[in-house]
């Protein structure tokens, strides 16, 4: 066996050194019976032998040299380990190179790792986002977005590496790869993945800023001025050839699609359900330790604090175990809470607050409800004894694992069971949306406002914009009426009068709301809904102050 070790580890020098520089024959462990290429095989994570990759599951399983440890949690992926295995190309960091390997083991990868300006571009990811696991797979996603296109322009094209994009001369040949590789329909002048073609001319750009910075360091002002020229044209033609198709499809995409908020009572039907099975299997956990019953309760109070803050799931998920368990909340002051109401006062005596980090890196807070925190109490004394690695950093975490439940999937599947009418809508993005709408009817101030949307994670632009009431009902609603009465030739009569104080019967009656005084300062909107003449309406409004039978029967 030492004598079969010693001979893998010189082939395995020896196949290493040929994959670098591209010239000699590799030695596989068993010779292929047809032609092959190097991306067919890869060296046993444990023995350094070179197998093939479709065989490369069966041999590890038999691996004379595989150690003899516990199993760790979760699906290993052989491939992505024995990728790994072999060393980075020169000036690729260890912790990106293994970022990469993570990746799907096809012709899409094969062109990543091979490419000199994407590993560049992942290095300069991995830089700003490499901290965070979660945004481990948003960094492979652009490097395959790349790997995609220089895949495309290698077909298409004559251009060979992504160096080759940045050049200006090939601008026209790189329209022509975005558009194949986006699915452009020339005839409909429509992307069947519009997002993609606007992703990948991001990436462009950012690529080419690398690429002359690095140019600067080596002063080869050349290759600077290319990637600067490359940037001139795309400003000037990149929003001619691709972007204006690209959002234009995207935009009549949206057209014409109904908007589906959520149904109160659907709403109400799922707190109600959520609460039922948070009692029954929190009194389960108390009186027998299970983990299936562990991580039931979990599923059932991150779909609650997702559903009562309309918080984005994703951040709810990835609650760390560190920010319910600190205690940095702070009492308000006394100051404070004299200017708040007696019922504020028990509000903020019944909720805990807490702070987790939300989109874009905002603080964002949560708040949880006693039997929220009672449940989450009882979950974090449990967690070991249900299986929850010590290394597990997060509070919705999953036994026998190191990552949390996915509060989406959480909250689909409780959607579905709960017995709502339209579970479809029940997400956390159309129930921040419901709130975010139906705001717009108590008429908040722009201070309650800005406080809404600070709870929410967004900008107050972001709810002027976007979460308003449907545009289509404000148009049937409001604008119809000016055209009703501009069609009967009757707009001069409310002159002055806003869209509300406008009520137009679209069967022919028009309807006034006059205001009048009515219990000092007060006013009352009165709506004539039959055929009055100018006497008997005065008669009315001379009447507002002591109602009277006329009054109250033309009153809505």
């Amino acid at each position: 066996m030492h004598l079969e070790l010693l001979r893998n580890r010189g082939n395995f020098s020896h196949n290493v050194e040929v994959l670098h520089s591209g010239v000699g024959n590799l030695v596989p462990r068993k010779q292929p019976r047809q032609d092959s290429s190097a991306q067919d095989f890869l060296h046993c994570a444990y023995c350094q032998g070179f197998f093939a990759r479709k065989l490369l599951w069966r041999h590890m399983q038999i691996c004379k040299l595989r150690p003899s440890v516990p199993h760790k949690p979760g699906k290993t992926r052989v491939q992505a380990l024995c990728a790994f295995t072999s060393p980075p190309p020169p000036g690729v960091k260890q912790d990106l190179w293994k970022l990469l390997n993570n990746m799907l083991q096809d012709e899409v990868f094969s062109a990543v790792k091979s490419d000199a300006c994407i590993l560049e571009y992942g290095d300069h990811l991995y830089n700003r986002l490499g901290h965070d696991p979660g945004k481990h797979e948003y960094i492979r996603q652009k490097l395959r977005e790349l790997g995609r296109l220089l895949l495309c322009s290698r077909k298409t094209t004559s251009m060979k590496t992504i160096r080759d994009h940045i050049r200006p001369s090939n601008f026209m040949q790189v329209i022509q790869a975005v558009k194949e590789v986006a699915g452009f329909d020339s005839a409909t002048n429509t992307y069947k993945c519009p997002s993609l073609a606007l992703k990948i001319g991001h990436s462009l750009t950012k690529v080419s800023m690398l690429v002359e910075s690095r140019a600067n360091v080596q002063n080869n002002y050349s290759a600077a001025k290319d990637a600067r020229t490359f940037r001139r044209v795309y400003e000037t033609r990149w929003n001619e050839m691709v972007s204006a198709a690209s959002l234009r499809t995207l935009q009549e995409a949206r057209w014409n699609t109904p908007l589906l908020l959520p149904f109160t009572k659907d709403v109400q039907t799922l707190h109600s359900y959520l609460d039922e099975k948070q009692q029954h299997y929190s009194s389960k956990l108390s009186t027998e330790t299970s983990p299936q019953t562990w991580s039931q309760l979990t599923k059932v109070t991150l779909t609650q604090v997702i559903l009562f803050n309309r918080r984005r799931a994703g951040e709810v998920s990835k609650m760390p175990m560190t920010a319910y368990l600190s205690n940095s909340t702070s009492d308000p002051q006394d100051d404070v809470i004299d200017a708040l109401s007696p019922v504020e006062k028990k509000l903020c005596q019944h909720f805990r607050r807490i702070e987790i980090r939300g989109k874009r890196g905002r603080k964002v807070p949560v708040l949880l409800t006693p039997a929220m925190q009672h449940a989450l109490d009882l979950l974090t004394s449990k967690r070991q004894e249900c299986g929850v690695p010590k290394e597990n950093r997060y509070l919705f975490a999953r036994p026998s694992a190191f990552t949390c439940l996915r509060g989406s999937d959480c909250l689909r599947h409780f959607a579905k069971i709960c017995g709502a009418k339209s579970p479809e809508s029940l997400t956390s993005t159309k129930l921040r949306k419901q709130t975010g709408t139906l705001s717009q009817v108590l008429n908040l101030s722009n201070t309650e406002l800005d406080q809404l949307a600070d709870f929410l994670g967004h900008d107050i632009r972001v709810h002027r914009q976007f979460y308003r009431l449907p545009e289509g009902t404000l148009q049937l609603a409001k604008i119809s009426k000016v055209l009703l009465a501009l069609e009967k030739g009757r707009l001069g009569e409310f002159k002055g009068k806003t869209l509300d104080d406008i009520n137009i019967d679209p069967e022919g009656t028009i309807y006034l709301s006059l205001l009048s005084p009515f219990e000092g300062n007060a006013l009352f909107v009165i709506m004539f809904s039959g055929n009055f003449s100018p006497c008997q309406k005065q008669m009315i409004l001379n009447n507002t102050h002591s109602p009277s039978p006329l009054y109250r029967e033309c009153a809505p």
